[in-house]
């Protein structure tokens, strides 16, 4: 008797421990454009799939609240009208019947009015972003994908979102164009048009778009390995067929890595065909290709750029016959050379041009820009607390090669399009540093500002700006601001600064010198900015002139 209880109660167990972790299913025919999904940021991930008609879309890790809901975020389902959309979940949490149907999201009222949310640079409706991805333009569009996690403010579930502009300004965010498969999910990679029909897929007059991306494949956290992947678009990247014949890079594990990702591709004329660089191992390797589906290893770099590689060519001074190549890497290291189609020469030492650590990462530039310019964005690293999204992206800004004393350097620059934004306008010139001059700026209220100022040293120890807590400090003695070595040309510093809530970037001597930074301090609502200067004991007066200074207040991009 007693031994029959106990196996009772064993089997009680075992089903009450099956019950709690069966699969849990949730269906909804699709009537409206969205399903809001609420999260709590404290629970362990669950993986959830997603079926549409009972064929499987996708999957993801997502912390679907149970008894506090953080925020919410949403699946846009918009395409799929008419049909059963089902989540299957390895969990079965409370929050999966407060799952609802709404051609809104939560919060939408306050959409991109969020206090903390930059209002000059693009962020994302909901969850985490991190590098810019498949960046090309076509016809009237600038289409900016980008890693996404759709479901939660930290990263996971890589994504290829979609943004397009057709001013780099007003950016519309569309539904993601590439999902995670059974090849893993969706890392870094490029875009471009086939107006040659080399890959096959163009439909009539219409060439496609096509992507190369890296397949990320884990299992219980473990990498397993990345391979390269094409897909391609005939509806302006609104949405991506992925091609049966992947993945036409396989893991490699070449240089005793399972890393080979970030595949950047360009057409390249002169010889006819496709260039592709990526990361493998420790190294970059270049390929060419002539169909988009075969690709040929030509030669590799050696270490010090690490991910997310660029190629392109400049021309040094504006001069269209003087030109050189670049390659430069994730955190904006680069050289200067010379390019054959196969094999990148470098010409000079390793050089930077972002120079605050990992504030800025992964800017890649826009494939046939329609002006010839070299214009990238860059992955801008930015918290927000209590925002239910995270991370943001550069200003687009204009790359060019310039010669300065030490040699030709790459140089970088908001583009001109940021006139657009332009609204009062304050200009002064030949104030020196003092109460006269920061009282004239008090009036100055909006933390959304275009800021170009000409400082010229005189006997100060230091001079510089205060930005609503933010300090631009720079030091005559070690010729430092804020710790990089910037020399001043004819005794001047030249400073263009953007700022935005909660985001500044700098861009000094012309462009030679930039970081991103993302500042938490000063009141938004009580902003301030004013000039900052100090002395040795032997000077009781210190002087610095601001000789030039023109501050555009902003318009919100949103």
């Amino acid at each position: 008797m007693i031994r029959s209880i106990k196996s009772l109660i064993i089997f009680l167990l075992m089903a009450c421990s099956f019950a709690l972790n069966a699969q849990t299913e949730r269906t909804f025919k699709i009537k409206l454009k969205y399903l809001n999904i609420p999260i709590q940021s404290s629970l362990e991930r669950q993986r959830v799939d997603f079926f549409v008609d009972a064929e499987k879309l996708t999957y993801n890790d997502i912390r679907v609240a149970e008894n506090n809901i953080d925020y919410w975020t949403f699946v846009d389902v918009s395409a799929h009208q008419g049909k059963e959309f089902k989540f299957v979940f390895s969990k079965n949490v409370d929050g999966i019947n407060k799952i609802f149907q709404a051609d809104t999201i939560v919060g939408e009222t306050n959409l991109y009015k969020e206090n903390l949310r930059p209002q000059v640079h693009y962020t994302t409706r909901r969850g985490w972003t991190n590098d810019p991805n498949g960046m090309v333009y076509y016809d009237g569009e600038y289409h900016l994908f980008y890693q996404h996690n759709p479901y939660e403010t930290d990263w996971g579930n890589m994504t290829w979102n979609h943004a397009v502009s057709t001013d780099l300004l007003d950016w519309e965010e569309l539904t993601p164009a590439l999902l995670p498969d059974g090849f893993g999910t969706m890392f870094s990679g490029s875009a471009v048009i086939d107006y040659h029909n080399t890959a096959g897929f163009n439909k009539g007059d219409s060439p496609a778009m096509l992507v190369m991306y890296t397949a990320d494949l884990r299992k219980n956290g473990e990498e397993l390995g990345q391979q390269q992947c094409i897909a391609y678009s005939l509806d302006k990247g609104r949405t991506f067929t992925k091609y049966e014949g992947n993945p036409v890079i396989p893991m490699l594990n070449r240089f005793g890595s399972k890393h080979a990702r970030d595949p950047k591709v360009f057409w390249y004329e002169p010889g006819n065909h496709w260039v592709m660089i990526m990361h493998e191992g420790i190294s970059l390797t270049i390929y060419n290709s002539k169909d988009f589906k075969k690709w040929e290893l030509t030669s590799t770099l050696n270490d010090g750029y690490w991910e997310c590689p660029e190629l392109f060519e400049l021309p040094i001074n504006g001069d269209e016959e003087n030109k050189k190549w670049v390659v430069y890497g994730v955190r904006g290291t680069y050289q200067i050379g010379t390019f054959d189609g196969k094999v990148f020469t470098p010409e000079t030492e390793m050089l930077r041009y972002n120079h605050i650590g990992w504030s800025m990462t992964a800017a890649q530039s826009f494939n046939d820009e329609p002006q010839g310019r070299r214009v990238s964005i860059g992955w801008g690293h930015a918290h927000f607390p209590g925002m239910p999204f995270t991370e943001t992206f550069t200003f687009p800004m204009e790359m060019s090669l310039k010669t300065t004393p030490n040699g030709v350097r790459l140089h970088v620059e908001p583009v001109g399009e940021i006139e657009a934004l332009h609204t009062k306008t304050h200009s002064l010139e030949n104030l020196f540093i003092g109460d006269e001059l920061n009282d004239k700026l008090k009036a100055i209220k909006s933390p959304m500002l275009h800021i170009n100022t000409t400082i010229e040293a005189d006997n100060s120890r230091f001079f510089g700006m205060n930005i609503n807590g933010y300090e631009l400090k720079y030091d005559i003695a070690t010729n430092t601001l804020n710790d990089v070595f910037i020399p001043l040309q004819n005794r001047c510093l030249e400073l263009e600064v953007i700022v935005d809530k909660t985001v500044i970037e700098v861009y000094a001597n012309g462009g030679r010198y930039y970081w991103f930074y993302n500042y938490t301090t000063g009141d938004l609502d009580d902003f301030n900015i004013r000039f900052i200067k100090g002395g040795d004991p032997l000077h009781k007066n210190p002087k610095t002139l601001v000789k030039k200074l023109e501050i555009h207040e902003l318009l919100s991009i949103w």
